[in-house]
């Protein structure tokens, strides 16, 4: 039994990876920018007993100081996994502003960030010391098509920060990794997405569960495909 926090768990993939640890036997504690509209989590958490609901927003510092100060357990493993995609079109897309950049790079880049220096001392008191960051494929430059900037942008970072985290944090015996969910039917994904929310948590916690000190800085997909960055 570990002790996994999972960001952006209200919803899509998040919630789906909540589920298949808690059904496991894992204590979940699951964060939400908005618990008391968390429906979903709420009935999960009813049901199985083993998921606490707190509450986060990724983009705001004294939000993520209060998790910190709200979180008295040791966290086996951290997943950074709140994110969003408010963009898509190429170099003439209007919604590609100022205000888009800022929203999704706060939120999938420094979000990952934030969280993991305010919450790395309960992760190295935990046995576990891992921490798994969502990235995408779509980060990867090899793959890059000139479409959704700030997302693809955004996600790459991620990549990076999870890589320069491994670097940091090897020393002190925490591993890190990136992940690609895959193309997964959910809100952001879209219904002709190639996969299940199901498919892709199973896949996305058996590869956590594998993260190790000799594999820190992996970027690899649900199924431990290594992407190209």
């Amino acid at each position: 039994m570990a002790t996994i926090l999972i960001t952006g768990a209200n919803r899509g993939i998040g919630l789906a990876m909540a589920r298949v640890a808690a059904l496991r036997g894992d204590l979940v504690i699951a964060t939400a920018r908005h618990p008391e509209q968390a429906g979903a989590l709420a009935a999960l958490s009813e049901e199985t007993g083993r998921v606490s609901v707190r509450a986060l927003d990724v983009t705001d510092e004294a939000s993520v100081a209060a998790l910190a100060a709200a979180t008295p357990e040791a966290v086996d493993i951290l997943v950074l996994n709140a994110g969003v995609l408010n963009s898509y079109g190429g170099l003439s897309d209007a919604a590609h502003g100022a205000d888009a950049w800022r929203d999704v790079l706060m939120t999938n880049v420094a979000g990952p960030f934030l969280v993991t220096r305010a919450l790395l001392p309960r992760v190295e008191a935990g046995e576990g010391r891992r921490i798994a960051i969502v990235s995408s494929i779509m980060g990867s430059n090899a793959g890059a098509s000139g479409n959704a900037y700030p997302y693809r942008a955004s996600k790459a970072g991620a990549v990076n920060v999870a890589r320069n985290l491994a670097a940091e944090l090897k020393p002190r015996g925490v591993a890190v990794g990136a992940y690609h969910p895959g193309w997964v039917r959910t809100d952001m994904g879209g219904g002709g997405a190639d996969i299940s929310v199901e498919e892709s948590a199973d896949g996305l916690m058996r590869r956590f569960d594998a993260l190790s000190m000799a594999t820190t800085g992996v970027f690899e997909d649900y199924r431990g495909m290594m992407v190209p960055f």
